[in-house]
């Protein structure tokens, strides 16, 4: 198939693009390098992938670049580390709705005079912000209170847009909401914040590469957000890309939406102490709490049930897999002095 993918530099996208690759589909990728930008893939001069520099808000470019696709992926959107909830509340719920629009009025019309045949919609576990039904089935976003921050509420409209563009137009669909992605590859955004934890400026604000590197520039006692209590599904990006590619493949997957995540929970504090035990052996673990933000979600678990029964699918990369591979990485991007 030939597959569009939106915000191809992104960092989910980076490993969903490879994985995409490796299994034969042609992949055509647009960006504006609006977050880090400009980036090389590994895969940039793969004979099946071609790039687009360009804003997905961009209509008319982005009805040109669907032409002869098969598949839309729409992954374009402004998102970073729980400070953007905080310092740029507006923007994130402004801007993502103007690429939501576009990138359902190129598909629709490309559903209707091209060759179309469904739109793949990457949704966020942060639909279920505000939900008290654990673990949290698909269709909780629709009888949970709604997300109170306005990202999640974003997403949630995200999902809406699909049920009124199969409503009015019968455009196919596939949502995928992917669960705390971990993996290498992702650097520090463009116009992020500058926020401290304790004497360590955070990396991106996510939870895995700012605990790892404050742990490598040797802080003690270690800072948290909040009591540590916080439940996550840290999902490696290599089975997410799975997932997502099974989403787009197979026909159970037709007008479905799909957690897509790990099974295993984990706290914060419980992965504070792994990533302490892999980098400092045999050092007391120490740590003090932090002022946790607003918008730090307490729990966060999801049911797979639905993407195994349906996709045969599921994530199982355990989490300290990822970490011998996460953190060699920070390591030498600390010092290259990209972190």
């Amino acid at each position: 198939m030939k597959i569009l993918f939106t915000g191809a530099s992104g960092f989910i996208a980076g490993y969903t693009i490879d994985e995409l690759l490796k299994h034969g589909h042609e992949v055509v990728g647009i960006d504006n390098y609006s977050k880090y930008g400009s980036t090389k893939k590994s895969y940039s001069d793969h004979s099946r992938y071609h790039f687009i520099e360009g804003d997905v808000k961009d209509v008319e470019l982005l009805k040109k670049a669907v032409t002869d696709c098969d598949i839309l992926v729409a992954s374009a959107a402004m998102i970073g580390g729980i400070t953007y909830f905080h310092k740029l509340a507006y923007d994130l719920i402004a801007e993502n709705e103007r690429i939501t629009a576009s990138t359902f009025d190129a598909a629709i019309w490309a559903h209707k005079n091209k060759q179309l045949k469904k739109i793949v919609v990457l949704s966020s576990s942060m639909v279920f912000e505000s939900t008290t039904t654990f673990p949290t089935p698909e269709g909780a976003e629709l009888v949970s209170q709604p997300p109170r921050s306005t990202y999640g509420f974003q997403k949630l409209a995200t999902e809406y847009f699909t049920k009124g563009a199969w409503e009015q137009y019968q455009l196919p669909y596939t949502i995928v909401r992917p669960f705390n992605c971990v993996g290498i590859g992702e650097s520090r955004a463009l116009n992020d914040k500058d926020v401290y934890s304790g004497n360590i400026k955070l990396a991106m604000s996510h939870v895995v590469p700012d605990l790892v590197q404050k742990v490598l520039k040797g802080q003690d006692p270690l800072h948290i957000l909040g009591d540590g209590k916080q439940i996550r599904h840290y999902t490696y990006g290599g089975d997410l890309a799975k997932g997502i590619r099974m989403c787009i493949e197979s026909e159970k997957a037709l007008n479905e939406d799909f957690n897509i995540s790990t099974a295993e929970s984990t706290t914060v504090l419980g992965l504070a102490e792994l990533i302490w035990k892999k980098i400092n052996p045999g050092k007391p673990f120490r740590y003090v709490s932090d002022e946790a933000f607003e918008y730090d979600v307490q729990k966060r678990v999801p049911d797979v049930s639905k993407a195994k029964q349906l996709l045969g699918y599921e994530a199982t990369t355990n989490l300290e897999t990822v970490l011998d591979e996460v953190i060699p990485w920070i390591s030498e991007q600390i010092k290259h002095g990209n972190i």
